[in-house]
């Protein structure tokens, strides 16, 4: 089996690149939302997405495990926040929000992953 080689910026990590991906479609996905959902859950959504990746972004700089994993922990909060939105942009019929689930998903156990690699 090939040995990966260690990151050198958090653009190397593919649960940061699954996140970004997130974020993107989140942000394509709410285009379409009511405009009176500008400063609405179009806001609330797009902001706890984009925190997702960022807190990964920002981990990644810290030189301690403990330090590495709370921010991991924030993203990981920050993903649940997004999810609770999808449910409720789909309670709402705002658009087909199956996709993005599965994105957020994905993210959510790449993440997990990540985390017990750094805890073992």
């Amino acid at each position: 089996m090939e040995k990966r080689k260690p990151a050198r910026s958090f653009r190397d990590l593919i649960v940061w690149q699954k996140a970004h991906q997130l974020v993107l479609a989140v942000y394509t996905n709410t285009k379409g939302f009511p405009k009176e959902e500008v400063y609405g859950l179009t806001s609330q959504i797009r902001r706890s997405a984009s925190s997702v990746a960022a807190n990964i972004a920002e981990g990644f700089k810290k030189k301690g495990n403990a330090d590495k994993l709370r921010f991991y922990n924030i993203s990981q909060g920050s993903l649940s926040e997004t999810e609770y939105h999808l449910i409720l942009a789909d309670d709402l019929h705002y658009g087909e929000m199956t996709q993005l689930k599965i994105q957020a998903e994905e993210v959510s156990k790449l993440l997990e992953s990540y985390m017990d690699a750094i805890r073992n």
